[in-house]
């Protein structure tokens, strides 16, 4: 007895919703090189995706404002070189007010008006008793209201589909989200995630408290498990046993590894815009290609006019 073969009528229904999606807004996040060869491998990834017009490319801030010279070099160069909107990472680690202050001011000397504003890890490591700086913006919501007090800066936050690692409970963590909101905060980018019914529960509940500002999914392609599983532990993310089954035996087959991580990013993100998602950033860890892969999988393709003006390092 043979097997029936597929009915020619369900092949198009995958190919029919993807005609009728609305568009798929994406954002980036880099992080600011520490040697020449980072930096070049940056601006080739910044390169690849800039035509793709992002909402905005964020660069992050390293543990109590270590990157903070890096930080703002790599964002005002994205400004001055680019038609990107570059959000730049802010900490409360390590700095006082009148500091931050003077961070934030010149940011928007420089033509920058988005600000990520983050607690930020302890400076003396991941894992350690955060305390707030005696003269500083002890937590997030209070470093909102001083970037809001500064300027008109769209301010995001961050949120956490599976609590913070510090917090008390997941109702606890979204009493802390609104208060960052309440605060000023007119974006939320949440931590990775790989489950994406994680997503849509939180974002239940994040409704349900009358928080109304956009809630983006914050996306990790895995190109790397174990990379990818030391940063769920540091984070508070779970890793689902079929996301490691998936990776299972390929710790030294990179080219193997790198199809099995397209296929499911593509699956996440498939899944996601399939359910009304509309707005999609990418932890992209300084790597553009599988990025790009994604994007082009939903839909968008590079401008006619690259939005990279100059690209010399």
């Amino acid at each position: 007895m043979t097997t029936p073969a597929p009915s020619p009528a369900a092949a198009p229904v995958r190919a029919s919703r993807e005609m009728d999606r609305p568009p798929v807004n994406v954002s980036f996040e880099f992080f600011p090189p520490k040697t020449e060869e980072m930096e070049k491998t940056l601006w080739a990834s910044i390169h690849r995706l800039a035509p793709l017009s992002p909402s905005f490319v964020s660069v992050t801030y390293g543990a109590g404002g270590s990157t903070r010279e890096r930080t703002h070099a790599t964002v005002a160069r994205i400004v001055k070189e680019t038609d990107l909107h570059p959000a730049a990472h802010l900490t409360c680690v390590g700095a006082s007010r009148a500091e931050i202050d003077d961070v934030v001011r010149a940011y928007k000397d420089a033509g920058v008006k988005h600000i990520v504003a983050l607690r930020g890890d302890p400076a003396t490591g991941v894992g350690t008793k955060y305390e707030p700086h005696p003269d500083g913006y002890p937590y997030a919501c209070d470093l909102v209201e001083g970037i809001r007090r500064i300027g008109d800066f769209e301010v995001s936050v961050s949120a956490y589909p599976e609590k913070h690692p510090e917090s008390a409970s997941l109702d606890a963590d979204i009493d802390y989200l609104k208060a960052k909101v309440d605060a000023g905060a007119t974006r939320a980018i949440t931590q990775f995630f790989f489950e994406n019914d994680v997503y849509f529960r939180y974002l239940d509940k994040v409704r349900a408290r009358g928080i109304d500002i956009p809630i983006l999914p914050g996306l990790l392609p895995v190109t790397n498990f174990k990379q990818a599983s030391n940063f769920a532990t540091r984070t508070g993310a779970s890793v689902p046993a079929w996301l490691l089954k998936r990776f299972e035996g390929l710790d030294d087959d990179p080219e193997t590894r790198k199809l099995i991580a397209a296929a499911v990013a593509a699956e996440q993100v498939t899944d996601l815009v399939d359910r009304g998602v509309t707005d999609i950033h990418f932890y992209t860890l300084n790597r553009a290609d599988l990025v790009y892969a994604i994007c082009h999988l939903l839909g968008l393709r590079p401008d006619a006019a690259p939005a990279v003006q100059a690209m010399a390092v």
